[in-house]
């Protein structure tokens, strides 16, 4: 139940796009005003849908994440776990 509602709790942020051609823009407004919609819905809209990682980007990130962390070396991972598991019990 927390972690629902810790998701429901959202942020909005704000971007300022500079340098963008006149063209563009107008080519936008089009959009917008064809779906009756404002500029700003419009962008809103191009932004959201652009936003969620590929998979191909999903995995470029997990190589970009993977690379920061040390690597196990002789590490017996499977030692691990069952010390992790049996201190659970020890409890």
């Amino acid at each position: 139940m927390l972690s629902f509602l810790i998701a429901l709790e959202t942020s909005v942020g704000q971007v300022l796009v500079r340098n963008l051609d006149d063209r563009v823009i107008e080519r936008l407004k089009t959009k917008a005003e064809l779906k009756g919609c404002s500029l700003e819905q419009e962008l809103r809209d191009v932004l959201t849908k652009a936003a969620p990682l590929t998979p191909e980007e999903k995995i470029a990130l997990f190589h970009k994440l993977r690379a920061t962390t040390p690597p196990l070396g002789d590490v017996d991972v499977r030692a691990a776990i069952r010390r992790g598991r049996d201190d659970e019990f020890d409890e």
